[in-house]
């Protein structure tokens, strides 16, 4: 007799790589947030800490390559219906990442992906993901 388990949240990593001021942000291409400008970043693979999964997902999303330094934040993000019903849930922990070499470039499931700095965030129009200008000042607050 099998048991049907209820739906868990998921595991994902973002790699927050700040370095003279700026931060790479990507812009998704598939759901969830298909469209929007977040950190790099995606599941967490079995076997994998989180933060080999940030470094992992920054080199395939942009091709930079960073060190991961320490956790940053956590973000939990739930996913509704219509009605308010969430359909999913997801736990991201934030890397903080120091930038070794590279230029983003859009790869994997990132239709655009460059540096942009802290103070301007905000204030380019871009549709962010929740939480994004937030954990930015967060990291430059770290490594300033």
């Amino acid at each position: 007799m099998s048991v049907i388990q209820p739906p868990r949240p998921v595991l994902g990593a973002i790699a927050v790589v700040y370095h003279l001021g700026q931060v790479i942000l990507i812009q998704r291409k598939t759901p969830p947030n298909a469209g929007w400008w977040g950190f790099p970043g995606g599941h967490v693979e079995l076997c994998e800490t989180a933060m080999q999964a940030a470094q992992r997902e920054l080199f395939e999303e942009t091709g930079v390559i960073a060190r991961p330094l320490e956790y940053l934040t956590n973000i939990d993000v739930l996913l509704r219906d219509a009605v308010g019903a969430v359909q999913k849930q997801y736990l991201l922990t934030a890397v903080l990442c120091a930038y070794e070499s590279g230029i983003p470039a859009a790869d994997d499931d990132a239709l655009q992906a460059c540096w942009i700095p802290v103070d301007e965030i905000e204030h380019r129009g871009l549709e962010l993901i929740d939480q994004v200008a937030k954990v930015a000042r967060l990291a430059r607050q770290r490594l300033v």
